[in-house]
């Protein structure tokens, strides 16, 4: 499956970071570019259960294709999460559920710094895409 232009992008930078200081700083970066949510969109029901930080994920389906939004009170969380919507944002429902969140942070030269508790957090995150994804598809 081909990735998204913004997933090759982080892809790249990540690549190119020379070592585990500099991809933690991008990390950082990532989750300041992330978008804030609204006040109204920051509520129980948009929150992800199964996440240490509180997480909160909105979805729309444009076309066919899914634009996820969310947010998190923890910086590194919200620099993981931004890279998996660059990972996920413009997928369709089907493409959402073949994609391998282990693979794409190991491919970033993250994975050996997710803990099983943020791994677990993510996996919980990309869960409930595929849930909303899957409650709208006709």
């Amino acid at each position: 499956m081909s990735l998204p232009s913004e997933a090759m992008a982080a892809l790249q930078v990540f690549q190119n970071a020379p070592g585990w200081e500099q991809r933690a700083r991008l990390l950082m970066q990532w989750g300041e570019r992330l978008p804030p949510l609204d006040p109204a969109e920051r509520i129980e029901a948009n929150r992800v259960h199964g996440c240490e930080s509180q997480v909160w994920l909105v979805g729309v389906l444009h076309q066919g294709h899914w634009q996820f939004a969310a947010s998190s009170d923890a910086r590194l969380i919200r620099g993981l999460v931004a890279l998996l919507l660059a990972r996920v944002n413009g997928l369709t429902a089907e493409q959402l559920r073949e994609v391998d969140l282990a693979d794409w942070f190991n491919q970033l030269g993250l994975s050996r710094q997710l803990s099983p508790s943020r791994s677990n957090g993510l996996n919980a995150v990309l869960q409930r895409m595929a849930e909303l994804a899957g409650a709208s598809t006709p």
